[in-house]
């Protein structure tokens, strides 16, 4: 979906083949969809970090992109995609917190359509300008408070929600298609376990819910309002 990807390759650091040995990083850590493998290989991480950061772009580990939040490590934008995917085709994705847009970029690449909402307005702005650099034209970007209903008529077979919640979101959940998954982190819900996130599947069938707990991670809180 990608056109001219090339142009945004540059030397060492950023280059093609770093992003290629990232991509068998991420496969002897586990990773096993290769079309999640090659939408990795197919956004440059690069370009939705701060120039001063591009050299450590393709390293695995969280980078700051302003307004306290970061870009999630490689591994774990793969592996929330991977859980999300599980094998099938995505049709219409809703994606809960945009940040620069980088995982937004790579489910655009399986994906008919994204739709992501972010809450913090330079955010926003910081996305569209990484997305519309890349020539994406099945996205759609909102400003918008992504923690409760969201006020539209809309169904989609996946959800994913990069921030912490401490329960599942049942205002989201109502826009899931019987059939789809939700995935995002989850606190723990033992006193004992709270300060504890889980990479967690929520399963929408025709009997009801069901809840898969997966890796241990760390997300900033899925908070309320706009910023």
């Amino acid at each position: 979906m990608i056109a001219g990807v090339e142009k945004f390759d540059g030397i060492g650091m950023t280059s093609a083949r770093t992003r290629a040995r990232m991509v068998e990083r991420l496969r002897e850590q586990g990773i096993r969809d290769e079309a999640v493998l090659a939408a990795m290989n197919s956004v440059p991480r690069h370009i939705f970090v701060e120039e001063a950061l591009a050299i450590r772009a393709y390293e695995d580990s969280p980078l700051p992109i302003g307004s306290g939040q970061t870009i999630s490590q490689p591994y774990v934008v793969a592996r929330m995609t991977e859980l999300l995917r599980a094998g099938r085709p995505l049709h219409r994705v809703l994606e809960i917190g945009t940040g620069c847009g980088y995982q937004t970029a790579v489910l655009a690449m399986l994906a008919d359509e994204v739709y992501t909402v972010e809450r913090i307005a330079s955010l926003v702005a910081k996305a569209r300008r990484n997305l519309r650099a890349l020539k994406l034209d099945n996205v759609r970007i909102k400003h918008g408070d992504g923690s409760t209903a969201l006020g539209e008529d809309l169904s989609v077979d996946g959800i994913l929600i990069t921030a912490a919640a401490r329960e599942v979101p049942s205002a989201l959940l109502a826009h899931l298609n019987v059939g789809g998954r939700m995935v995002l982190p989850l606190a723990g819900r033992s006193d004992d376990d709270r300060s504890v996130q889980y990479l967690t599947v929520i399963e929408k069938t025709p009997d009801g819910v069901r809840e898969h707990t997966y890796d241990a991670v760390r997300f900033v809180p899925l908070l309320p309002g706009l910023a």
